[in-house]
Order: structure tokens, then C-alpha cells, then sequence
């Protein structure tokens, strides 16, 4: 079977490719991406005809993704799985991919070239290198960096470009961080700080917030087969992705951008609530379900929920814990957004696999869920099934030989000590408390929030 290109072209893209210019930089180019702000930005050209905002996407490790897109002029197609029968649709915004590692100073370039006036990322929490709620200095990529080798790290790619633009840039965190783009902003000034240079331009270039939804499991060869059915062709750089798509976006912008809000994303002048509510109630009970159902042998987020046990307490998590912690934005209910993401969840045609939700935990607790211990004790409550949420990661790190966390080796010797088998529940608990790159002094300091985190591993460890 012939292969997804311009020459083998059966579904045309809404907007013909190879008339879009260079106007957007994204950092980050996976899945998620290519399933969400490539098609946003795709909708915008359709709507607006305006052909100024083609994509040059980066891979920030692999050139796996320049790879499948290369020989397939950029094409490439989104898979949606719903309830009914799948539809697919062809993408062509992305224009090229570039691949870091290989020349990290062609990438800095394309940001810094003034033809390109938005750069978006997708680089996972990790990538941004925080330590807490600023920059770690003495990461090793960062020092390098800092050092003067042509930047690899996200932050140190952004600098070196925004020290080199006349114009100011503006720069679209897309990662599920607590007020993105403000502590983007932060980072990248401590960097600059650093250098012992803040560049003039800095201060007019803008940081809006970003607020993204959208399921994007990983595509299986299953899928490759029926996008090649319903194609024709054979598309090696298929992404699938469920029916529902949400981008707010704070409407802070340095200078031109693409029409995203008739693409359908929504313009604000406050995500906070809307961020709030997607951390705490999705991404957390995302997160809750694929330690718990991991630790019961579900492979997917749609058998966990679908546990009844594990699906009740995914409601629950929402309900006592988070909705109490919330402030609605406008137009949101808060009971129906939780049966919608429950039902998200259960779409058995999304085979979201319970350990790639579980990966990078370390990161994804202080802002999934952390936030909601924190105020429910805060307001004298007892946030119990938040607290299990938490004692799961717990156990699944106890658990997971081959943990898949960038403070993996840290947590490793945080319980080297303890039994191989079932530890005591509270030296278990203890030990990753403990870690103060995840547990700040107020909850390792709270009495209850240990308690019922113990009570919890016991209770998970009883039958190991």
C-alpha cells in the first residue's frame, strides 16, 4: 500500500499545505500535539484563509516524528475514536520537524527568525526543569546551557532566541502546570539572571496561560490498520485522539497570532478557573484511576473505570475533595464537567494504558493533587480520597521495578530500605514524605494527611 504524501493524497486537508508560511514554532512535538494545536491552528487558516501560521514543530529527543512526517510531506492524519464509528481526517499545518539533539542551534534560529511571532509548547512538566517553583540550576543540562554549548533545554532554547529578536515574542505553555505561563515566564527570566543579561526585548514579550483537554492514547498498530482502511494509504504518523477538544487561551498576546478562537479555542482573560478545575477533577482522577487500576492489573483507564469500586471512587475524589476547593468560571458546571470526564474515561474505543498515565508522577502530584490536600486541610477538612489518590503512587512506585519518573533514582533510594515484599505502611509513607522535591513541610508536618495516607497503604498492601 502506497503511502500518505501529496501524490497520494485521498482526503484532502481543509486548507491546502503547501500554501501556509512559517508563522508558529511548537516545542514538543507529539502526540498530544498533533492531535490538538496543529488541528486548532488548522481550523483557524480554514475559517480565516490566513495562510501565515504553517507549523515547524521540535522534537526535543527523537527524530522519530521528523522521520514518519518526512517522506509524507508533513501529512499526517487524526484518528477519532468515539462511541459510533471512527472518523479520520488529514492535517497538513505542521510544515517541518526539527529534531534538537541533532542541531539545537537551527532550532533557535526558527524561533528567533522574525517571521514566526508565536511559539507553543507541549515538553511534559519535566521538561520545563523546575526545581519547586523555579529553575534548577544545578540541573547538568541546564549548567550547559548557561555555559555557552547551543542550548538543549526548552528554557535555554526560548533565551537564546528571545536574546536575538528585535521584536518580542509570544510564547503558549500548553503543559498541565499550575498557571503555566506566568511560571514559564519565571523561568526563563531566572535564566536570563543567571547569564547576568536580561535582554531588552524580554520585558514586552508575552507568557499567556494555557488551559488544554484532549485524550490522546498511544497509537497501536490496530489503529495504523484502520487509518489505512479508511484512507487508503498508509499513514506512519497516525494520531487518535476522542471526539472532545478544549484549548483556553489567556488573551495576552506581544503582536499577530493565529485565529484560534475560530478554531475553537476559547479566549479569556482568566483560565485559572477553567485550569483549576481540569487539574484537579480530570487530570487527578486520570491519575487516581491509573495507579489504583494499575495496581489491580487493568491495562487501560476504560477497565479501571469501568471497576465499579474505582469508578465510584473516581466520583468521589471529584466530589468531596475538589469541588469544595474550586471557584467555577463562567458557564462551567462542575457536577456535569465530572460525569463528562467519567464518561471520557470510559470510552472503550481510547485504550489509554493505566502506566502511561501513571508515568512522571513525581511531577504531576504537586499539581494535580497536592493543591487539593492542601486546601481541604486548609479548610479543616479531611481529604480522604484524595489522600488515597496519593497513597496509590505510593505503592505503584513500592511496586514498579522499572519506575518511569524522572526523579525515579531518588524515590528508588528514598525506600531502598524497606522490605522488597510488603513494608510496614508507615515507614513506607515516611520515606517518600520525605522527599522534599515533592512534599513540601506542611503536609509532611500534618498529622492527619500521614494518618490517612497510612491507613491507605495498609489497606492497598493487605493482599500483595
Amino acid at each position: 500500500m502506497s503511502r500518505l504524501s501529496f501524490s497520494n493524497l485521498p482526503v484532502a486537508p481543509a486548507v491546502d499545505p503547501r500554501a501556509l508560511s512559517v508563522g508558529v514554532v511548537h516545542l514538543g512535538i507529539g502526540a498530544f500535539h498533533r492531535a490538538h494545536q496543529a488541528v486548532v491552528t488548522e481550523r483557524a487558516a480554514v475559517a480565516t484563509g490566513d495562510t501565515r501560521w504553517g507549523i515547524t514543530g521540535v522534537s526535543q529527543r527523537s527524530a522519530t516524528v521528523r522521520d514518519q512526517l518526512t517522506p509524507q510531506d508533513g501529512l499526517y492524519s487524526v484518528l477519532e475514536r468515539g462511541l459510533g464509528a471512527p472518523s479520520i481526517q488529514v492535517i497538513g499545518s505542521i510544515r517541518d520537524v526539527l529534531t534538537a539533539p541533532e542541531d539545537p542551534e537551527v532550532v533557535v534560529a526558527r524561533i528567533a527568525d522574525p517571521a514566526v511571532s508565536v511559539v507553543t509548547l507541549t515538553v511534559t512538566e519535566k521538561g520545563y526543569r523546575a526545581a519547586g517553583t523555579g529553575l534548577d540550576l544545578d540541573d547538568p543540562e541546564i549548567q550547559a546551557d548557561l555555559a555557552g554549548r547551543p542550548p538543549r533545554t526548552v528554557v535555554g532554547q526560548l533565551a537564546a532566541a528571545i536574546a536575538r529578536r528585535p521584536e518580542p515574542l509570544t510564547i503558549v505553555s500548553c503543559d498541565n502546570l499550575v498557571a503555566n505561563g506566568p511560571f514559564l515566564r519565571k523561568l526563563v527570566s531566572e535564566y536570563f539572571e543567571a547569564l547576568g543579561k536580561v535582554p531588552e526585548v524580554f520585558e514586552a514579550t508575552r507568557f499567556p496561560a494555557s488551559m488544554v483537554d484532549r485524550i490522546v492514547p498511544a497509537t497501536t498498530e490496530a489503529d495504523r490498520a484502520e487509518a489505512a482502511r479508511l484512507l487508503g494509504v498508509r499513514d506512519e504518523a497516525v494520531v487518535v485522539a476522542e471526539p472532545f477538544l478544549q484549548w483556553v487561551i489567556e488573551d495576552d498576546f506581544a503582536g499577530d497570532r493565529p485565529a484560534w478562537e475560530r478554531g475553537g479555542a476559547v479566549l479569556t482573560q482568566d483560565v485559572a478557573p477553567w485550569e483549576q478545575a481540569k487539574l484537579r477533577m480530570l487530570n487527578a482522577s486520570h491519575s487516581m484511576l491509573a495507579y489504583l487500576g494499575a495496581l489491580r492489573g487493568y491495562e487501560t483507564i476504560a477497565e479501571a473505570v469501568r471497576d465499579e469500586e474505582l469508578g465510584r471512587l473516581a466520583r468521589q475524589l471529584m466530589t468531596d475533595d475538589v469541588v469544595p476547593t474550586l471557584s467555577p468560571p463562567d458557564g462551567l458546571d462542575l457536577a456535569a464537567y465530572g460525569a463528562t470526564v467519567l464518561e471520557r474515561f470510559a470510552n472503550p474505543a481510547l485504550k489509554h494504558r493505566t502506566r502511561q498515565v501513571a508515568m512522571d508522577g513525581s511531577v504531576k502530584l504537586p499539581v494535580r493533587m497536592l493543591g487539593t490536600v492542601r486546601d481541604r486541610l486548609a479548610a479543616g477538612a479531611e481529604p480522604r480520597t484524595i489522600s488515597l489518590a496519593v497513597a496509590a503512587w505510593m505503592v505503584y512506585v513500592h511496586q514498579t521495578p522499572d519506575l518511569d519518573d524522572p526523579q525515579a533514582a531518588r524515590l528508588k533510594t528514598a525506600i531502598a530500605s524497606l522490605p522488597t515484599t510488603t513494608p510496614p505502611a508507615a515507614a513506607l509513607v515516611d520515606a517518600l514524605l520525605a522527599v522534599d522535591s515533592i512534599f513540601t513541610p506542611d503536609l509532611r508536618d500534618s498529622t492527619l494527611f500521614r494518618d490517612l495516607l497510612i491507613d491507605h497503604v495498609a489497606a492497598l498492601t493487605a493482599h500483595s
